[in-house]
């Protein structure tokens, strides 16, 4: 397998994830949606870089430590932070896990971006001030030269209400190329709501790849058209789990497996990249939602925010 030499940029919080169980701090594990993204492309040999905001101080350093060991380079400027943020992770008896925060947020300078072929955000970052805003003026400019890739991975404790952040997803759907969200979100934002028709109205905004993830049931995508019209086709995959140990993380690493999956395809990357992805099929684009399907089914295997290697999905 040839990896793509396009270097992908993640623009997001890194954190440090308290897995609470009864009540108590059990563990700590380095996490935040788009760093596990970080981690999971870097285990799968990508060349990435993650913009966030840290802090110097033992999490931070941990934080870093993880970024280093991942092969993710930490942008400058991203330990502006006066303490490392945490989110402290409930997990309930179905191992599923419910988030508590303490953090802040804002995007450091980028610095030179010319060698990004792909960048990627979402979740707490997209909508937090005061980095969200910048978040969304960095994507504007980085898609001139750069395909992009947004997970909106909905937080309500932090966001507020839906109506409070729908237009700032909707915004960044409309800049991204590819666009994958949980069922769960999506029934957040928008109460009641056919999944299918929730994928064509967003792929309506622009996006050539919409997905929804639906838990142990596997994944629902679609697929527009070249002409930008609304999708084609929707088709439903399920699931690769066989062990379920805890969800923490599960997205993010379908997140960084779909990315993965599309950068090696040649559908992410640029503007060819780009144009490719918008003329693919629902079939073209199977293998690659088929190797997300694979990395967070490993995920799930493990406790915390695992990002498992080409090695294992081959397993």
């Amino acid at each position: 397998m040839t990896v793509q030499a396009s270097h992908v940029l993640v623009l997001g919080e890194a954190l440090v994830d308290a897995v609470v169980k009864g009540g108590v701090v059990v563990a700590e594990h380095v996490g935040g949606s788009p760093a596990n993204v970080a981690f999971g492309l870097g285990a799968l040999g990508h060349g990435v870089s993650l913009a966030t905001w840290i802090g110097l101080d033992a999490r931070g350093e941990r934080i870093a430590q993880r970024c280093a060991d991942a092969g993710v380079r930490v942008v400058d400027g991203s330990t502006g932070a006066e303490e490392t943020s945490v989110a402290y992770a409930t997990i309930d008896a179905r191992g599923q896990a419910n988030y508590r925060f303490d953090l802040t947020w804002a995007l450091p300078e980028l610095g030179d971006t010319s060698n990004v072929g792909h960048v990627h955000t979402g979740s707490i970052s997209a909508t937090l001030e005061p980095g969200g805003a910048q978040v969304v003026d960095a994507v504007r400019a980085l898609r001139k030269h750069s395909t992009v890739s947004y997970d909106p991975n909905m937080r309500p404790t932090l966001m507020g209400s839906a109506d409070a952040v729908r237009a700032r997803v909707e915004e960044l759907i409309s800049l991204s190329d590819v666009v994958k969200a949980s069922d769960e979100d999506v029934q957040w934002l928008y109460p009641g709501a056919f999944l299918p028709d929730v994928l064509r109205e967003w792929e309506a905004l622009g996006p050539a790849l919409a997905v929804i993830t639906r838990g142990g049931q596997g994944a629902v995508y679609a697929v527009s058209s070249a002409t930008g019209e609304s999708a084609r086709e929707v088709t439903t995959v399920p699931s690769r789990a066989t062990t379920v140990i805890d969800t923490v993380g599960a997205g993010d690493s379908f997140m960084a497996g779909l990315i993965s999956g599309l950068l090696d395809a040649g559908y992410l990357g640029g503007p060819k990249a780009r144009a490719r992805l918008s003329h693919a099929t629902i079939d073209d684009l199977r293998p690659c939602i088929d190797r997300a399907l694979a990395t967070s089914g490993v995920t799930v295997g493990h406790a915390g925010a695992y990002a498992p290697t080409h090695d294992e999905l081959d397993r």
